[in-house]
């Protein structure tokens, strides 16, 4: 986890120099009207489902919600960041009156390399002719400033708003350090109305490198996560991998599926958590969230390692374990019946919601589209 915030902070705060760099050879006035950017690239989750910082002990002989759920906050916390980087830089872009195709280089601030700027009209990426395409390539010494690793790429359509943004932090900034060499993200957005949502995304993380087992076991390695927002209620739903975790024996890997939803207003939101293993090849939402669920891996493993322990202790130790688990304002509420009616409709619209196959998340590799 200390890695990956170390990262998405690294990321930010490489913006600013990026754009510094860029407005030295920028000297147009800002047009916001005439900017082919788009103006959002992503989807704000409520902080009571996606903040790391927001806990609620429970107290007694139990698993602790923030046992339970602090996990799966920080893991959405993680997507939500890699889509609030990407539209950062969008927005950053759009403030130096990008109005046409064109191409620039400059040199980076911390890394001392050339970057080269492409933004051309018309490319096919994915089966879709997008409106445009920005490339950003790390040229080194700027000897071939078309030939470098890519740093970025952008799709994107203008009218509605939708697009794919793919990113390498290590080619964005070199001072970045060597083991994020191979770590890529990327975000697909779209304003255009699919599914209902009026404005959805879906982040894509590979390659973060591991934490030592004994460490952090819990470190990710790839995370893919959708999240759509309709009305100020958000549904959210996805996958991360962890190939070191481990809980009460000796079985290692596991995969957080979650389906979750927020109210943006009132601050609340419903989780539902399974612990497959990161291997497991399976679609449904049976398999991953009821079979897989928090308190059934867990009673099974407990009475792999203690077959006598007494089942009145054991249910009494999960008992915040039961599904969905309720948020508010201060983090984790209770798990199992809902606190209030408020909390009916988050319900209902976790019960539809079904996370990525196990599988296809632990073998996903995220690429650049060839030059």
């Amino acid at each position: 986890m200390k890695k990956a915030d170390l990262m998405f902070g690294t990321a930010l705060f490489l913006i600013p120099m990026f754009f510094q760099a860029c407005q030295k050879d920028e000297t147009v006035p800002v047009n916001q009207e005439s900017s082919i950017l788009p103006e959002t690239f992503s989807v704000e989750i409520p902080a009571s489902i996606s903040s790391p910082s927001m806990y609620k002990s429970t107290t007694g002989d139990t698993l602790q919600g923030n046992d339970i759920y602090a996990h799966l906050r920080n893991f959405i916390h993680i997507g939500e960041d890699a889509a609030g980087i990407t539209g950062k830089i969008i927005q950053m872009i759009s403030k130096y009156n990008l109005s046409q195709p064109m191409s620039f280089s400059f040199t980076g601030d911390d890394d001392g390399r050339t970057k080269s700027v492409v933004i051309i009209e018309n490319s096919e990426y994915e089966g879709h002719t997008w409106q445009y395409q920005m490339t950003v390539t790390d040229a080194g010494d700027g000897s071939l400033p078309s030939f470098g690793p890519t740093a970025m790429q952008i799709f994107w359509d203008k009218n509605p708003v939708k697009g794919i943004a793919i990113i390498s932090p290590y080619n964005i900034d070199r001072t970045t350090h060597i083991s994020f060499m191979e770590t890529m993200y990327r975000v697909d957005y779209s304003g255009a109305g699919e599914g209902g949502y009026e404005q959805q995304m879906t982040v894509y993380i590979s390659g973060l490198p591991l934490e030592g087992p004994l460490d952090n076991p819990f470190s990710v390695s790839n995370l893919k996560m959708f999240a759509g927002e309709k009305g100020g209620t958000v549904s959210v739903y996805g996958n991360s991998e962890h190939p070191n975790a481990k809980f009460f024996t000796n079985a290692v890997g596991f995969d957080w599926a979650f389906a979750a939803a927020g109210e943006q207003q009132a601050d609340i939101g419903v989780a539902e958590v399974g612990l497959p293993s990161n291997t497991l090849n399976a679609s449904d939402r049976y398999t991953l969230l009821v079979e897989n669920s928090i308190r059934n891996v867990f009673t099974e493993q407990i009475y792999t390692l203690w077959p006598w322990i007494d089942s009145l202790s054991v249910q009494s130790y999960l008992y915040n374990s039961e599904a969905p688990g309720f948020f508010g304002t201060q983090g984790f509420i209770q798990g199992g019946n809902p606190p209030d009616e408020r909390y009916d409709k988050l319900i209902s619209i976790i019960e539809g919601l079904v996370p990525y196959n196990p599988l296809s998340v632990h073998e996903m590799a995220l690429a650049f589209k060839p030059e």
